[in-house]
């Protein structure tokens, strides 16, 4: 059992219980990716898994688990809305390094300046987001660029002890998780005339992420270049590819 397995598990059993779950298409070839990386004598294994699925008001249910024993520890977790619906994205990043944990979770929003868009999907979260504030304080400063794609209730945080992420960590993943698939429940379709701006809305995120992806490095090292820039934009940012192909 690795560190983000039981989040993963978790999330899967959720989505199961919740919704009515589809099969979503991972490009042939990036079901699984194994590396051998480091020295002959330290050698370390590290396998890249991916997880998707769809509803009917979800696009994309995706994850990429990186496992890599003491080396490397990664579970980026996100859903994306299908475009007929205002909802935000749902993000988790959740990486360990030797030096240390980064978490990063959150519902992401469309309309990051908007006050009724806060209101209606961040002002609700705010009571959890605080919960957590004193075992899981905010983890510093980040890319002034990157602020306008997070909400208020953005839960930034830098632990340091495996058993934070197990505990903590894992609490609010699991109270972040519910409070999104509330929002999913409660959600209807956008009228027809909001539609083009929250598809440019996606669109925005979607190639920020992919252009600022900061796994890019990572995947390169392991598994080289073409492997990284198919996965990233063919499966974990695709968007634009399936708007093509439609």
């Amino acid at each position: 059992m690795t560190l983000y397995q039981p989040f993963l598990d978790h999330a899967i059993a959720t989505l199961n219980e919740r919704l009515d779950l589809q099969p979503y298409p991972i490009p042939a070839g990036y079901e699984k990716k194994e590396a051998r990386v480091g020295s002959k004598t330290r050698a370390q294994t590290v396998t890249t898994s991916s997880y998707a699925v769809c509803s009917k008001k979800l696009r994309q249910i995706r994850a990429a688990h990186v496992q890599g024993g003491g080396l490397v520890q990664v579970l980026n977790f996100v859903i994306f809305p299908n475009l007929e619906y205002d909802l935000p994205f749902f993000g988790a990043d959740l990486v360990t390094l030797p030096g240390g944990h980064l978490i990063a979770i959150d519902m992401q929003p469309l309309f990051g300046g908007s006050d009724g868009y806060r209101a209606k999907y961040a002002d609700p979260v705010m009571e959890t987001f605080q919960k957590y504030q004193a075992d899981l304080p905010w983890g510093g400063d980040f890319p002034e660029e990157a602020k306008a794609f997070f909400s208020p209730a953005f839960l930034w945080t830098r632990p340091k002890e495996n058993t934070a992420v197990e505990t903590h960590v894992f609490n609010a993943f699991k109270d972040y998780l519910t409070l999104y698939l509330d929002f999913v429940d409660a959600s209807v379709e956008a009228p027809i005339g909001d539609r083009p701006e929250i598809q440019e809305a996606h669109l925005r995120y979607l190639r920020y992420r992919a252009e600022k992806d900061p796994a890019r490095g990572m995947f390169k090292r392991f598994y080289g270049e073409e492997w990284t820039e198919e996965y990233i934009h063919g499966f974990l940012f695709d968007l634009e590819r399936q708007l093509t192909a439609a």
